[in-house]
């Protein structure tokens, strides 16, 4: 059986920390920033030993050397049979400076203020990010949510090359989220909102599902949504893609993509394809939405 290796990397206070920590709930042999040469000798070893074929690594800006070393590393490792997935933890920068303004810790790049740390880091890292299996922002994340989407992603379960498919629900009116990889725009969908009686609950409730559900429209795109996945997953299974996480959008990100998220995961599920649901911004702004 081959050796699974997470490589987990990203902006310093993305939270790489706390994902090597679920990695290491999980099973994995957690190592926090090894020398990025070192990595194919301790992997022979830990093989060789027998008594883990499961590694975990944070590599991050720390080692200079991980910048121009990992992507031959990582093709390295791919050669010699090793299930390599790399892990990416992504912040907006205004979220991780407040980070580093509450946690007062010096970011790794000197010699400069913080917010020009963390932007010449994101540009340092540009490359490592094209190489990335998975993407995770964590700007809306908490520690908590952080742990439930890595356990969700890497959990075993099944085949080490299932298909995993995450959608996100979310609202355009707060941006996309970073980390899908195809978007489902449904604003073109019966607004719940606008009916008076339905605005206070959201795609969750039964009162907003039995409503859209009325809608042949509403029908129509999930029909036509599911086709498409059911078209497109084995062909990206086929291509060694792992993961997958489709952002299903509504402009406030409460009700028509809730509804059409949880609709399509039932789908999927019934399908046999490991699915889980994000709503992003599910209870942003509910205030709002009290008549």
């Amino acid at each position: 059986m081959p050796v699974s290796i997470a490589i987990i990397t990203g902006l310093s206070g993305s939270g790489m920390s706390s994902a090597l920590k679920v990695f290491e709930d999980l099973g994995y042999f957690a190592v926090d920033n090894l020398p990025v040469q070192l990595i194919p000798t301790f992997v022979k070893l830990c093989e060789q030993s027998g008594k883990t074929d499961r590694t975990a690594f944070v590599l991050d800006v720390r080692s200079r050397e991980f910048l121009s070393l990992f992507p031959k590393i990582h093709d390295e490792l791919i050669k010699e049979g090793a299930h390599v997935t790399v892990l990416f933890l992504d912040a907006d920068d205004s979220v991780l400076l407040r980070r580093y303004s509450e946690t007062r810790r010096p970011h790794p790049l000197p010699d400069q203020d913080v917010l020009a740390a963390i932007r010449q880091e994101r540009a340092l890292l540009s490359q490592i990010r094209e190489l990335a299996d998975v993407v995770i922002d964590t700007t809306e994340q908490t520690v908590h949510t952080l742990r439930d989407v890595i356990k969700d992603r890497f959990a075993e379960r099944g085949s080490a090359q299932e298909m995993k498919v995450t959608m996100v629900s979310f609202g355009f009116r707060q941006g996309l989220p970073r980390e899908a990889d195809m978007v489902f725009d449904v604003r073109f969908l019966p607004n719940p909102h606008f009916v008076p009686q339905l605005r206070r609950f959201t795609g969750l409730d039964r009162e907003v599902i039995e409503y859209l559900e009325e809608q042949q429209e509403v029908r129509e795109a999930i029909r036509r949504f599911s086709e498409l996945l059911e078209y497109l997953l084995p062909r990206f299974g086929a291509e060694g893609k792992s993961y997958l996480t489709i952002g299903i959008g509504c402009t406030g990100g409460r009700h028509r993509s809730v509804m059409v998220a949880e609709a399509l995961h039932d789908k999927l599920e019934s399908l046999g394809v490991r699915t889980v649901v994000h709503h992003r911004d599910i209870s942003r702004d509910a205030e709002r939405y009290v008549s």
